[in-house]
């Protein structure tokens, strides 16, 4: 199969390699920096070049913040019976631009990146297929994650947003709270330590997916849970009431078991 990869960052980098064993791959960016980074696979800085390609699928691995202008700006250069698809973790505005394209499409939402996971080892990680996708794109993408040993959840748009709010917004927030109030430690403790590395691993993240993901509009909820629960905790903290931080931590390892 003939596939182009729009982006040749760390995703789009990462997608090219591990495709362009078995497919006759293309990585196309306008920035032709970005192009140094990948081997075995051609490099495109023009739409003529990918207009001659005539590639089958397109997976676009650009920053959330250029998606969708990576799609308008390839569109006009593609072969009618192409198939696009995104990985991107922010869904936003996506369903509609498909069913607009005129072209079919699958989206996906492989829940990993190179800045925590050990891509040499996936078995613990999820990725999610849309189910509102072209059939034969839904199982090129089930297979490719299945070699990846993936574990695979199958949502529509609505829900994977659902589940992106709570999955990620939660951790994300929880984060940001630790950063801005924590202080350097000449002496730091093991948690504090894993808390940093944390901090700092999400912080390297580009600015415009945090922001799109905090502002999911299912995120203010997730929130106020967090709210919530900070409110109940300083309560038990201020009162000092033992037996109401015995039942507390008994609720919340409930949770994590």
């Amino acid at each position: 199969m003939r596939i182009l990869i729009l982006g040749a960052g760390k995703m789009g980098s990462f997608f090219t390699d591990i495709l362009s064993f078995q497919h006759e791959t293309a990585v196309f960016d306008v920035n032709p920096h970005q192009l140094r980074f990948v081997y075995n696979t051609y490099r495109f800085t023009t739409l003529e070049e990918i207009k001659d390609f005539e590639p089958e699928l397109v997976i676009n691995a650009a920053t959330v913040k250029y998606t969708l202008d990576a799609f308008r700006k390839v569109l006009p250069v593609l072969p009618k019976d192409c198939i696009i698809s995104d990985i991107a973790s922010v869904k936003t505005g996506l369903k509609k631009f498909y069913e607009e394209s005129g072209f079919r499409y699958v989206s996906s939402h492989p829940m990993f990146g190179p800045t925590f996971a050990s891509l040499s080892n996936l078995s613990s990680e999820n990725a999610i297929i849309i189910s509102e996708g072209d059939h034969l794109g839904k199982i090129f993408f089930k297979d490719l994650y299945q070699t990846l040993r993936l574990n695979i959840f199958e949502y529509t748009f609505d829900e994977h947003d659902e589940t992106v709010a709570y999955s990620l917004s939660i951790p994300f927030v929880s984060t940001f709270v630790f950063a801005a109030v924590m202080k350097h430690q000449e002496a730091p403790g093991t948690t504090f330590k894993k808390h940093m590395a944390i901090a700092k691993g999400l912080l390297s993240e580009d600015d415009y997916l945090l922001q799109e993901i905090l502002f999911n509009p299912r995120t203010p909820s997730q929130v106020e849970n967090i709210r919530l629960e900070l409110k109940n905790l300083l309560e038990i903290i201020s009162t000092k009431d033992a037996e109401g931080m015995k039942q507390y931590l008994t609720k919340i390892r409930e949770k994590i078991k």
